[in-house]
């Protein structure tokens, strides 16, 4: 299978997955040995929304392949006054290696995957932020092995964090639980994707409106901020999430040895306690560093396919 674009998580298949998170440790070990981009070659990293570990870990892993990064703020270009994605991306695909794009809906993503002729990255959608579960199955695969593994994800499900996690964890054979409201749960036809995905894998997907039993036993405990850029009902946000708080009750469901990851930023007292995501389960500021392997790695494994 050719790996063109990395639009979601299931782009790549599961073998693809392990070669991309294999070559992640291996840069992580040898941080400055490979170098994908020498030329330089130029990435195009476009932000629609605003970012910290994103643009830090892009536009360093990027130097550190040997490649320059081009950091494009659309408000200050002519995409924030109404230029096409179709004609951007012909534009870009003809001066960089590779593009990626933090945006809003899917659909812009989709549209700029369409008409470019290099390889598209998704640094995060409403629907998706594939990166962020390349640097989580990282980090996870650092302490157990991930087929068979379990992880809950608790709060709100319904959006990129959520899913992302029920389709990676379920290409690596993982069993994930969610943990969550009815109205914050993955929408049934992500759920079916896991569920055909899991019938190769081994995986398996559990949905409760029960914290306690998303947590029970479980490996690994990942959550993230209940109010995110943009949401304008914080306060039945509140109301309806404040018993999936990560906290030291809950966590104390989890396996004697499980770990703690939040993508970051932390809202800390909402969604997790300053106890959890500063205690010795919390892997939260390794797996942010796996943002800069890990996409290292997938930047390098496109790269390689488009040659």
């Amino acid at each position: 299978m050719t790996l063109k674009h990395f639009l979601k998580d299931d782009d790549l298949t599961t073998a693809q997955q392990a070669e991309v998170l294999e070559l992640a440790a291996q840069m992580k070990a040898h941080r400055y040995a490979y170098r994908a981009l020498a030329g330089p070659q130029s990435v195009a990293v476009i932000f629609e929304k605003p970012s910290t570990r994103t643009r830090l870990s892009f536009d360093i892993g990027i130097a550190e392949l040997g490649g320059h990064s081009v950091v494009i703020d659309s408000q200050s270009t002519q995409l924030g006054r109404g230029e096409t994605l179709a004609d951007t991306a012909r534009v870009l695909s003809r001066y960089v290696s590779a593009i990626v794009i933090r945006t809003f809906g899917d659909e812009r993503i989709a549209e700029l995957a369409e008409h470019a002729t290099v390889p598209v990255v998704n640094a995060l959608t409403d629907g998706w932020h594939p990166c962020q579960l390349l640097a989580d199955l990282q980090t996870v695969a650092e302490h157990k092995p991930l087929k068979g593994t379990s992880i809950a994800y608790i709060g709100d499900a319904a959006f990129n964090m959520g899913n992302s996690t029920v389709i990676a964890a379920s290409l690596a054979g993982m069993h994930v639980r969610i943990g969550a409201p009815e109205d914050y749960q993955p929408a049934a036809a992500v759920l079916e994707r896991a569920a055909a995905i899991n019938a190769e894998t081994g995986g398996s997907v559990t949905v409760t409106t029960d914290p306690v039993a998303a947590v029970e036993g479980a490996d690994v405990v990942s959550t993230d901020a209940w109010v995110s850029m943009g949401m304008a009902d914080s306060a039945k946000r509140f109301g309806d999430l404040h018993r999936y708080q990560l906290n030291d009750d809950l966590l104390s469901h989890a396996a004697e040895d499980a770990i703690v990851l939040h993508c970051l930023p932390a809202h800390r007292g909402e969604e997790i306690t300053d106890e959890v995501i500063d205690g010795p389960r919390s892997r939260v500021f390794c797996q942010a560093e796996n943002r800069l392997h890990a996409q290292k790695a997938l930047l390098a494994r496109l790269l390689q396919e488009a040659s």
